[in-house]
This record gives C-alpha cells, sequence and structure tokens, in this order.
C-alpha cells in the first residue's frame, strides 16, 4: 500500500470497523438453533393414558409488567369515590392465582424485545442477541416451536409477531388471524388492538356452531390458542407503564381474558383445557424496553386449567419463592414458582403431551405440574434426553470440521458418557426411586447445557486473539499512516523485501487454509485479512515511525522537558480511561466538564486577560455542559423545556443578525452583494424555528390529550423537518464564505429538527454544545496565534533534514505538520465526540430511544421509519463537530484529515477494551451494556471518518479572517504562493530549524 492517500486511509477504517464491529456476534452471540436431532416427548405404556390436557390457550400480554399485573391501584378512571380505593385490577387472573392454579414470575433475557421473547415462549430457545436487529422481519431463520408440533394452531395478534410462527411450521398447521399495521396507531385508543383480538376469537368459535369442518377441527386433540394482545405495549410506550391508560388495559385484558375461558370451557365441557398466562417483556417506567433492566425481564406467569397443580397456601408464615418484589401483592401465603423463560415452552408441550421442540433449552418446572411424583420423574428424563440429543447432534458437527477436537471433558473420557447417564436414570425411575431420578436428570440437564455452553464457545481463544490482534493493527497502522502523512509529509520511503511479503503472505494462507477444513463463515477471511495487511504495512514502514520519532520527541532530552512530558502522557491517558468508565457512569463528563472550564488559566492569567471574552464563554459553556449529564438519561416529555431550547436557538440567529457586521466585518462590496441575501435567508430559518416550536407544541399537546394527531400538524411537521435542511442551497445565491457565518447556517439548519424530535432538554444542550464548541475553535487557535507570535517554531516549511522538499512544497506551504501540541486538539475533539452521544442520553442505555417526538411525524408504529427520524436527531451533534474541526483546521493550518485521523487512532483503545469485556451471560442488564458499549465505541471510528467528508464539504471555499492569522507563519505562506523562489524557501527553513534547536516545541 505504497503512498496511500487520506482517502484511502479512511475508506479502510470504515470498511475494517464494519467488518470488526460484527465480529462479537461471531465470538459472542452465534445462533443455537441446528436441525437433525430425534425429538421426544413424555411417552406412556398405557394406551388409554391421555396427556395432562387435550388442549391449550395462550395469553401473552405484551409488555406486561409482573408487578402491576398483581399490584392494587385505584381506579383509573374512578366514577365514585369507592372507586379511589386501591384494589387489584386483574381479578380474575387474581383469582387464578389463589384458587385454581399455579404462578410465578418469568424471567427474560435481553434483548427484551417481542420476537425473542416470543421464541423463548413458544421455541424454547434464546435467539442470540443480535435477533433484535431482525425483530420486525418475517422469520429470517426457521425453528422448531410448540405450534409447529401441535395438531393444530389458531392465534390472533399483531402482524408483526404471529406471521413468524406461521410460516415457520408444517404448511397449513398455523392460522394466524392479523389486523392491519394501520391499527398500530400510537395516537389512539391502545385497547382497540385488545378487542380485535377477543372479538375474532369469539367470531371463530361462533362460526363454528354453524360449520361442521371447523367445529370438528376445533375439538382434535393437542390444538392450541394463542391471544397476542399488544394494548399494553402501546400503552406503556405512549403513556408509560403508570398512566391510567396502561393500568386500564389490564382491565381489559383481565375482563377480556375471562370471557375467553368461559367461552372456551363453554365450548368442550369437559375441564381438558390448560390455560397459560404470561407476557414477552415488560416494561420501563419510561416507557421502553429492550435493555435488561428487572422491570423489563420480569413478567406474570399464571398457569390454571387441567394438568396444573394447584395453589400451595402456606398459614401462618410467607409461602416460599416470595421476595421483597413481591411482598405487597397479597400472595405471602401462595407459593411462588419462577421459572425462566424458555421454561415455558417445554411446559405447554408437556401439557398437551407433543414433542419437546427441537432446539428447545427449556427445563420442565415440575412444581407447575399435577401430576405424581412418578409421573414427574418419567417427564424429567425425557426432558433430558431432549437437551443431550441437541448436545449430541452439535457436538458430532463440531467433529467434522475441528481437525484436533477436543470433547467436552465432563461428558466424555473417564466420566460417563450421555448415554450411559441416561440408563442410569432409567435403572432409578424402574426401581421406583423417582426424587432420586428427578435430582440426577436435573443435574444431566445441567451437564448438557454447560456441554452446549461449551460447544458454543468453542472457537472463542483463537478468535478472540485474532481480532485483538486485528485492532492493535489498524492502531498501529493508523499511528504510521499519520507520522508518515501528517508529520514527515511522505517523506520516508518503504523498506518491503521480498522475504518479508512471503513471511506475511504465508500467514494468511496458513489461516485461510485451517478456515477452509473448519468450513468457517466467510467472515472469518476478513478478520484474517485485515491484520495481516496491517502488520506487513507497519513493518515495511518502520523507518518512518524510527523518524517520526525524533521528530517529535527528539527535543525531550532533559530532566527539565521529560517531567512535563510524562505528566501530559499521565494526563491524557486517564481521560481516556475516564471516558470508559464514562460509559457506564455519565457523571465522568460532568468531571470533566469541571475540569476542562479552568483550561485556559493553564495558558497563563495574561492568556486569559487578553481574550477575556473568549475564555468566560468557554468557561461558562462548559459549567453548562456539565450538567446535562447529571439529568435523568430517560426523559419524559416537557413542552415547557422543549419551547425553552427553540427559544435560545431564536435569540442566537437574533443576536447574529444583530451584529453580523461586526463579527465578519465586510468590505462595502462585499456588504452590497452578499448581506442582502443572507441576511434574509437566515431571517427565514429563524421563522423556521419558531414554526417548529408552534407545530411541537400543538402536536405534543393533543397526543397528550388523547385527541390524536392532527393531519395539518403532521404535514407542518414534515415540512418544517425537510426545509430548514434545504436552506444551505439558498445561501449559494449569494455565497458568504465568513467561518462563523458557516457555523450559524449549520447551526440554524439543524435546529428545528432538534425541536421537532426533542423530548425534554435536548434542545438547551443543542445551544450549549454549539457554544461550546465555537469556543473550543476559537480558543485553539488563539493559543496557535500566541505559540507562533511567541517564536515557537511550527516547521511549517521544513522537512525532516531541514531543507525543502520541491516535490511536496506545495503541500508543505499548505498545511504544517502535526506536533505534539496536537494531540491535545485530538483529544478534546475525542471528549467532545463522548459528549455528542451521552449528555443527553441518546445512548446512554438501549431503552432510552424514547418514541414520544416522533409519534408528532409518525403516529403509526412503523419501525424502521421511526428510527431513522431517531438517528437523524442522533447524528445532528455531529454535523456541528465536523463543521468546526474542519473550521479549526484551517485557523490551525493542518491538513483536513489529520487531527480526524489521531482520533481514530485514540478511538480504538476504547473498543478493545469493550471487546474483551462483552458478557454474553449473567446479569442481562450487563450483557445489553456490554454489546452497546462495544458498538458505540467502534462506531465512533466509522463516523470520524464519515465527518472528515462532511467537514471538507462544510468548509469547502471557507474564508478565514486576516486578524486569524499568526504572524510570521501565514506571511511566509501568502508570499511563496505569490511567486517566491524555492532558494527563499529552503533560506526559510533553515532559519526555522535554528530557531528549533533554541526553542523546542
Amino acid at each position: 500500500m505504497a503512498g496511500i492517500t487520506r482517502f484511502g486511509f479512511l475508506a479502510i477504517a470504515v470498511a475494517f470497523h464494519l467488518v470488526y464491529i460484527f465480529s462479537i456476534f461471531d465470538i459472542y452471540f452465534v445462533s443455537p438453533i441446528v436441525s437433525g436431532m430425534r425429538l421426544f416427548k413424555v411417552e406412556t405404556k398405557n394406551p388409554d393414558t391421555k396427556p395432562p390436557a387435550d388442549r391449550l390457550v395462550l395469553f401473552v400480554g405484551d409488555g406486561l409488567r409482573a408487578d402491576k399485573t398483581f399490584l392494587p391501584f385505584p381506579d383509573p378512571y374512578p366514577k365514585t369515590e369507592e372507586d379511589l380505593v386501591p384494589r387489584p385490577l386483574a381479578p380474575y387472573l387474581r383469582s387464578r392465582v389463589l384458587e385454581h392454579g399455579t404462578f410465578g414470575v418469568s424471567h427474560t433475557r435481553v434483548p427484551t424485545e417481542s420476537r425473542p421473547g416470543h421464541v423463548a415462549l413458544i421455541a424454547g430457545l434464546y435467539e442470540d442477541v443480535s435477533a433484535v436487529t431482525t425483530g420486525w422481519k418475517l422469520n429470517p431463520v426457521n425453528f422448531d416451536s410448540v405450534f409447529n408440533r401441535s395438531s393444530h394452531t389458531w392465534c390472533w395478534g399483531s402482524p408483526d409477531i404471529l406471521p413468524m410462527f406461521e410460516q415457520g411450521a408444517v404448511p397449513g398447521r398455523v392460522d394466524a388471524y392479523t389486523y392491519g399495521h394501520e391499527y398500530e396507531d400510537f395516537s389512539q385508543e391502545s385497547t382497540a388492538l385488545d378487542f380485535w383480538v377477543f372479538d375474532h376469537v369469539k367470531d371463530l368459535f361462533a362460526e363454528a356452531g354453524h360449520n361442521e369442518k371447523l367445529d370438528k377441527a376445533l375439538r382434535e386433540k393437542q390444538v392450541v390458542f394463542f391471544l397476542h394482545l399488544l394494548g399494553l405495549d402501546t400503552a406503556g410506550h405512549s403513556y408509560r407503564p403508570y398512566s391510567k391508560e396502561y393500568l386500564h388495559n389490564i382491565q381489559v385484558v383481565d375482563q377480556g381474558v375471562k370471557e375467553i375461558v368461559e367461552l372456551i370451557e363453554g365450548f368442550y365441557d369437559d375441564d381438558r383445557t390448560a390455560f397459560v398466562f404470561t407476557a414477552d417483556h415488560g416494561m420501563s417506567d419510561w416507557g421502553s424496553h429492550g435493555d435488561g433492566h428487572p422491570d423489563n425481564t420480569r413478567t406474570p406467569l399464571i398457569t390454571w386449567g387441567s394438568g396444573i397443580a394447584k395453589p400451595v397456601l402456606t398459614v401462618g408464615a410467607s409461602a416460599p419463592g416470595h421476595d421483597e418484589y413481591s411482598a405487597e401483592w397479597g400472595f405471602s401465603h401462595v407459593k411462588r414458582h419462577d421459572v425462566n423463560q424458555a421454561d415455558i415452552a417445554a411446559l405447554m408441550s408437556y401439557l398437551i403431551g407433543t414433542e419437546f421442540p427441537g432446539n428447545s433449552v427449556g427445563e420442565l418446572p415440575l412444581s407447575y405440574l399435577s401430576a405424581n411424583i412418578k409421573e414427574k420423574a418419567e417427564a424429567s428424563l425425557v426432558n433430558a434426553r431432549s437437551i443431550l440429543e441437541m448436545y449430541r447432534v452439535k457436538e458430532e458437527k463440531k467433529k467434522k470440521v475441528e481437525l484436533r477436537y477436543r470433547p467436552f471433558h465432563l461428558l466424555s473420557g473417564e466420566n460417563l458418557s450421555p448415554d450411559e447417564r441416561l440408563s442410569s436414570i432409567q435403572k432409578l425411575v424402574d426401581a421406583g426411586k423417582y426424587e432420586e431420578a428427578i435430582e440426577e436428570s436435573d443435574s444431566l440437564m445441567q451437564l448438557g447445557l454447560q456441554g452446549l455452553r461449551y460447544l458454543q464457545t468453542y472457537d472463542w481463544l483463537f478468535l478472540r486473539a485474532l481480532i485483538t490482534i486485528g485492532y492493535l493493527g489498524w492502531m498501529a497502522f493508523g499511528l504510521t499512516t499519520v507520522v508518515d502523512l501528517h508529520v514527515l509529509q511522505s517523506t520516508t520511503p518503504s523498506s518491503r523485501s521480498l522475504a518479508s511479503n512471503i513471511a506475511f503472505l504465508s500467514v494468511l494462507v496458513l489461516l485461510y487454509a485451517s478456515f477452509i477444513s473448519s468450513r468457517s463463515p466467510l467472515a472469518y477471511y476478513a478478520y484474517a485479512f485485515f491484520p495481516v495487511m496491517f502488520w506487513e504495512e507497519v513493518y515495511a514502514r518502520r523507518n518512518s515511525l524510527l523518524e517520526g520519532k525524533k521528530v517529535l520527541f527528539g527535543h525531550i532530552q532533559s530532566g527539565a522537558t521529560l517531567a512535563p512530558f510524562l505528566l501530559n502522557v499521565a494526563l491524557y491517558v486517564g481521560v481516556i480511561v475516564s471516558l470508559a468508565v464514562g460509559y457506564v457512569h455519565r457523571e465522568v463528563l460532568t468531571v470533566l466538564y469541571l475540569l476542562g472550564a479552568f483550561w485556559p488559566l493553564s495558558q497563563g492569567v495574561g492568556f486569559v486577560q487578553k481574550y477575556a471574552m473568549l475564555s468566560g464563554t468557554w468557561t461558562v459553556s462548559c459549567l453548562a455542559m456539565s450538567t446535562f449529564t447529571l439529568l435523568p438519561a430517560m426523559k419524559t416529555e416537557n413542552v415547557s423545556l422543549i419551547m425553552a431550547g427553540g427559544i435560545s436557538m431564536v435569540i442566537i440567529g437574533l443576536l447574529f443578525l444583530a451584529f453580523e457586521e461586526v463579527v465578519q466585518k465586510p468590505s462595502e462590496a462585499q456588504r452590497a452583494q452578499n448581506l442582502c441575501v443572507s441576511r434574509t435567508v437566515t431571517g427565514v430559518q429563524i421563522g423556521l424555528i419558531i414554526l417548529a416550536m408552534v407545530v411541537t407544541r400543538s402536536s405534543a399537546l393533543s397526543l397528550q390529550a388523547k385527541q390524536g394527531l392532527p393531519r395539518g400538524n403532521q404535514v407542518v411537521g414534515w415540512i418544517v423537518l425537510v426545509v430548514p435542511l434545504l436552506m444551505p442551497f439558498a445561501y449559494r445565491l449569494q455565497p458568504n464564505n465568513h467561518y462563523v457565518h458557516r457555523l450559524l447556517v449549520i447551526f440554524l439548519t439543524c435546529a428545528p429538527t432538534f425541536v421537532l424530535l426533542a423530548i425534554s432538554y435536548e434542545g438547551l444542550f443543542y445551544v450549549a454544545f454549539s457554544i461550546t464548541l465555537v469556543a473550543w475553535v476559537g480558543l485553539e487557535h488563539r493559543i496557535y496565534v500566541e505559540r507562533s507570535a511567541a517564536g515557537t517554531p511550527t516547521r511549517l516549511e521544513m522537512n525532516r533534514s531541514g531543507k525543502a522538499n520541491k516535490a511536496t512544497a506545495g503541500v508543505l506551504l499548505e498545511h504544517r505538520p502535526l506536533e505534539l501540541a496536537d494531540a491535545r486538539v485530538a483529544l478534546f475533539f475525542f471528549i467532545l465526540l463522548q459528549s455528542a452521544f451521552f449528555s443527553t442520553g441518546n445512548m446512554a442505555s438501549v431503552s432510552s430511544f424514547s418514541l414520544d417526538s416522533v409519534y408528532r411525524l409518525i403516529p403509526i408504529f412503523d419501525p424502521f421509519s421511526q428510527g431513522a427520524l431517531l438517528i437523524i436527531k442522533l447524528l445532528i451533534p455531529f454535523a456541528l463537530i465536523s463543521a468546526n474541526l474542519g473550521v479549526l483546521n484551517k485557523r490551525l493550518r493542518v491538513a483536513p484529515s489529520a487531527l480526524f485521523m489521531v482520533s481514530m487512532v485514540i478511538s480504538d483503545i476504547l473498543t478493545l477494551y469493550f471487546f474483551w469485556v462483552v458478557k454474553d451471560e449473567g446479569s442481562w442488564l450487563d450483557i445489553g451494556s456490554t454489546i452497546s458499549h462495544f458498538v458505540i465505541a467502534s462506531l465512533l471510528c466509522v463516523f470520524v471518518a464519515t465527518l472528515e467528508g462532511v467537514s471538507a464539504y462544510f468548509t469547502s471555499g471557507m474564508e478565514v479572517a486576516d486578524d486569524d492569522s499568526p504572524h510570521g507563519v501565514d506571511k511566509g505562506v501568502d508570499e511563496e504562493r505569490k511567486g517566491s523562489s524555492g532558494k527563499k524557501a529552503e533560506g526559510k527553513a533553515v532559519n526555522g530549524k535554528a530557531k528549533a534547536k533554541g526553542n523546542p516545541a
């Protein structure tokens, strides 16, 4: 890769990070689904013995929290004083717990989204966490399920959930009745979705009264009815789970369940129906889900009917299973039986007498069964056979592709084989030692799950080492490229040899050969290619690193210069480490801003006095920014704060109009040519902000009053969203290339969008963040001016030998080389980049993307369109960062890509750290957090690379005011551009070198 360009480097950066970001899903989250297993069910020796139930009814209250199901509340819509007394909202379900069945809490796993939750419930398997990215796809991977094992399944509900079970089953086995997507309107009454389901179930049984074919089908054995009740999830998103709308929806669901149960029991009249009521996930207090917060992972499980054990009551003491969480439910005398969500699939299969789903890892909850001890022992043994069969198939497949397979030691070698263990348990059952058999079956299931875990993580060590070498190679490659392009300015030739090329190519060939023999995924080839390419390039350009060391650190030769340098290094490392902590504790950014507020003082009291206004602006803006990370990351809609943010944006626009001539100091010709048009367009932009405030306030109040989204508001909202983004083109009628004007145009362009999509204090953050960036650019430039005026060398016209290089003279005169002092600029940029992510809480957690704002534009559920709007809101601060850094590049006279490239190298220190702490088990909150941290850190580099191009666009043709140019530096550049001889330039370079010896940088 000799002669790599800045664009080539950025392209490699984007490609590398986009490929490596998927590495965690090839390592930590490989899909557990395999095929080819024998299926097992509980067999009975007596053919007349029936399964525990002939049919099963599954109710899933989408987004229902366990505590909201059981806690007493006042009536959401009280009509009498008696309604104000707290009482259970679901009396019918409560009666099932107290009198008829078994209950507990079902614990879900991350991601707490509808698709993986329903897959765990109905198929008994936990999809890898990457399945959340396919949450609304039809059925990306076919999987076995309870529905597919049934003789026939009827289901009603959302078009986002039901089709994947219909398409994944035997053709014709599952009938799915769904409403249209237009029903999922967050601005309308959510209970309509659940009424639709209940009404259509009633219609089906009513039709059976005059349809003999349907009546016969309904009376078959092993049939399943599935009612997906989405109203609770919709109400929770729209109004929060403590709202009267959500609580009322619980009442609707409870009454609907009661009516359906009575209908089905009346239709069959045989007491052979089993009922299961649960939820796919819970709901946070902020009306969101997706992460591992306990409010999202704890859902109710209530079972009753045929085959289900009656309540276990305790007199005079608290029943087992209860804790502080369930202390106020009023069930302290009823035993609570907690399960994992996948266990419910095993329970349903057992109840109707079908095979366990092929990939089910659920453990049959024996405490829910009304069976005797012998039947429980036999069922537990069948459950163990099913899990070990999955282990056997996975092990056979692994043996076929591994050159030297290492078996799981607890199920091989000196230990008993799985078949031998199963035989010994069967002997215990035959001998009547049922308790012991159950214990052994449970132990064997745990071993089977451990074996599956072993096979799932078999390649971890090799892959993690390969990815680590890749990231280290990228950082070394990035550092080498920065030194070569922006310190030495491509003056050091590479040192490639035939032997080194053969050595690196041999490593790549060996890796590819191992991938071919093990039939590895195609992504593995890319994971191996990048580290070999990077380290080959670093080795070839090792001379650049040695030469760059002399240039950058050559002046650090004594204690007087070494001590400050080491202190700065320790400070920089400490800041980077603290940013890693900041991913978990956002308050770290508060501390950094408070420390940064005093940064101007580090340049001396004289500097602060000379630039008092600029230093004061920086300090105040930093103090303002320090408050945002102390505010709640999860926000509720606050129209007053939204309006305050909009008013602040309007004030900034008006102040600029008032003082534009003072700031830009235009000539008479410029004033006549540009100011009229630009002031008019600026006024239009300010008017669009005001219009955005008006329509946002109107839409928010209408939605809060449950009056829906007025069509006119929606149309105007979209106009205000789109038109401001086109306003920069209007300025091209009479271009104004002053950098302050450019920055204001970008600020006003994005302001209406931020108002439209704000929930609370984001608009105020937008204003404070913009002021901070402008102050930062001004301070960095003033420091550069003062350093240049003081005679500190910049090596603007020197190459590494101290002589002008004619081949690169144009580059050298246009952009100065990077120096150690520029590391501070890159570090500040990196901190501001983190702040753009975390200061408003947009990326504080997986579930912090509130949909309140997008309801004002798209009230009907549309995940991709709504997600796109949220991403636009997330990216706006980065447009501000890129524009300001582009301006700073010009004012510091460094190459446009130089500081971006340094920041990319720094950012991957965090990426590599987060790669190693990714978790796929343990605390579900930790799983979700570690994934999001790695993805964010990795995407930061992609953002930085993308922002470099955005910055170039924003600053193209931009003019820097004359008084902004540091004395003695730009003057030499101007003279050179006017035709100074190469000999004169060489003389200047030599003089600069002489200065460098006496005044080290």
